[in-house]
């Protein structure tokens, strides 16, 4: 018996040797790195590994940098460290984890100038995995839960990536698009439907199949180089459940309900709605997308930090331009407030525009800075979508126009009623996006030619963010009830052995280069001309089924008139005088000259785009 007891003194003896020789692992640490010289000096940094906690955690060799708070959590696999580094120079420090050192890089900030979108721009939205496949080396990576790789599967991974995306800036700058906003570009290890983007599972680490941080950064550069602005697109809401921080919860309330999956209402409306009830609220805000995307609690301290930290990483380490939020009114509002003055803080001026898919202009104007409608809340959020616009030019161009009811009549009725936003040039306005059905739901509705011409040009001349969806300068067509994989097809020429390669006018069909010559004009012509940016819109009520409107700005004038009727419609001028400065102009979309007497005579469904 008392060998026994030696023998198991003597092995737990060796154990705990072993144990105390053994140097914490490190796995993640995240930011990581920070720069010197943020106006707020606070600083948290994210420890992940094995039983980190059990150890001392110092920082040594700091110059200028305070240790503030050290958190420990229920998960004796996380430690948070709060740092001050406010007047601190750029250094390497180290933080002492136990007996090990992990340098740590508190770099010099790169003092770039940025020009941040707003209404003088166009935006292009892609999806990386569905544009073009630049680097075939990468279409998979060992160890990734998705192997697959078919071009043809809806909800597959094709192949696109950055260096696809990199080499056709050329193609973008020459269409007349000023920025681009690629849906995520951080990794999704995820076993199935990885391609989207939207269930990211690290926040500092892009999906090495779409390539690598660096990658990323060069593409961006390039578009810079091109006179292209880039918009991240990130997510908050909702991560990954293969992400580490949900294989390995830092705290019990790090996701909504525990971790545990509780469907969402998305019922966005009612956040705002001052008669909604609290569990209606509740279901939307806290509740899970879909149970592989777990939702984050922003009101923990923890996680709200770890967030904006990984925003603001990216804006400094990659340049970027702007900032799309994904799901905006799922997120907890007053942690969306402490963002956006943050960023605003960092980087005065850097716009974002939120996701608030909400279909009427009361709902959609609540999430906008300085409402009047969410007084005394202020979401702090510059730009949002305009959703109701979007589903009034998908159908006012399908209809013979009145002048109450039908067509442009309520596309003049909803414009109307602009005072309920706090700034309309703030407005995202688009045809369609990765989530919609595409403006041309189908291939014979690609074939009428009249009603994108109608459509994208009231897009391109009303007030607002303009954005187009990848493909729609070439007439792609995809219909929502087929499945989201259909809206995200691959763009023609693309792919190593595409027989259309839509990116070159030798590549496209005749109605695909009709499309591209349509929309470059009147790209082209937008950039340089202020009054479609910043113009007041100024428009009249229907007539004859005419709408007309006009924008002027700092003595450059636009006057668009444009027959909602498939009748041929004669208009008297004299009620439009105050959008007609001069009695000559040139028409945009023929460059053929017009001129303005008495009267106007429109040919069915007939567009004019008058400069003065």
């Amino acid at each position: 018996m008392k060998q026994a007891f030696l023998a198991a003194v003597m092995a737990l003896t060796v154990s705990t040797t072993s144990m105390a020789a053994a140097k914490p692992q490190v796995e993640h640490i995240h930011p990581t790195c920070w720069w010197a010289g943020m106006k707020d000096g606070r600083l948290q940094i994210m420890l992940h590994g094995k039983n980190i906690a059990r150890e001392e955690v110092a920082i040594a060799r700091a110059q200028g940098i305070a240790l503030r708070e050290v958190v420990r959590t229920e998960n004796p696999n996380y430690v948070f460290l709060y740092l001050d580094t406010k007047g601190a120079p750029a250094q390497t420090f180290d933080i002492q984890v136990g007996k090990t050192a992990v340098p740590y890089i508190l770099n010099e900030r790169a003092r770039v100038e940025r020009k941040t979108y707003d209404a003088s721009d166009v935006v292009y939205l892609l999806m990386p995995d569905r544009f073009a496949n630049g680097n075939t080396e990468n279409d998979r990576i060992q160890g990734m839960k998705e192997q697959e790789l078919d071009a043809t599967a809806p909800l597959g991974r094709h192949g696109g990536d950055l260096a696809g995306m990199t080499a056709q800036l050329d193609y973008l700058a020459d269409l007349g698009v000023t920025a681009i906003w690629p849906t995520p570009t951080l990794v999704n290890d995820m076993p199935l439907e990885s391609y989207h983007g939207y269930a990211i599972t690290n926040f500092y680490e892009t999906d090495p199949r779409l390539g690598s941080n660096d990658d990323y950064r060069h593409f961006v550069r390039e578009a810079h180089r091109r006179g292209l602005k880039i918009i991240q697109d990130i997510v908050f809401n909702h991560c990954g459940s293969e992400n580490f921080l949900f294989r390995d919860i830092p705290t019990r309330d790090w996701f909504n309900h525990e971790g545990h999956y509780v469907q969402s209402g998305y019922k966005t409306g009612a956040v705002g709605d001052a008669n909604a009830s609290q569990y209606d609220r509740g279901r939307t805000t806290d509740g899970w997308f879909v149970q592989s995307m777990p939702d984050m609690n922003q009101r923990n301290r923890l996680v709200r930090d770890y967030l904006i930290q990984a925003s603001l990483w990216w804006i400094e380490w990659a340049e970027l331009d702007g900032i799309r939020q994904d799901t905006y009114p799922y997120n907890d509002f007053d942690a969306m407030v402490d963002w956006c003055r943050r960023v605003e803080l960092e980087y005065p001026g850097l716009n974002i525009v939120g996701e608030a898919w909400i279909n009427h202009n009361v709902g959609v104007a609540y999430w906008q800075k300085d409402s009047k409608i969410a007084a005394p809340r202020n979401s702090q959020l510059r730009t949002v979508m305009d959703f109701p616009l979007m589903g009034l030019l998908n159908w006012v161009c399908d209809q013979e126009t009145d002048e109450w009811d039908h067509g442009f009549a309520k596309l003049y009725e909803y414009l109307s009623q602009d005072g309920v936003y706090a700034d309309v040039d703030h407005l995202l306005t688009f045809l369609d996006n990765h989530d919609t059905d595409r403006f041309q739901k189908n291939d014979e509705m690609a074939q009428d030619t009249t009603r994108y011409k109608q459509a994208l040009t009231l897009l391109l001349t009303l007030r607002g963010i303009p954005q187009l969806y990848y493909g729609d300068e070439i007439g792609m067509a995809a219909n929502k009830g087929r499945g989201d994989g259909v809206l995200r097809q691959n763009f023609p020429g693309g792919w190593p052995g595409d027989k259309n390669n839509a990116f070159t006018p030798q590549g496209r069909t005749p109605l695909q280069n009709w499309y591209f010559r349509f929309t470059r004009n009147l790209l082209q012509w937008r950039k340089g001309n202020p009054a479609a940016h910043y113009g007041k819109l100024m428009h009249y009520c229907i007539q004859n089924g005419v709408y007309v409107y006009g924008r002027a700005h700092e003595g450059k004038n636009i006057c668009v008139i444009i027959n909602g009727t498939s009748k041929q419609q004669t208009i008297a001028l004299d009620r439009y005088a105050e959008v007609l400065p001069l009695r000559k102009a040139t028409d945009v979309l023929t460059h053929r000259n017009v001129v303005l007497s008495d009267s106007l005579t429109l040919g069915p469904r007939e567009t004019l785009v008058l400069e003065f």
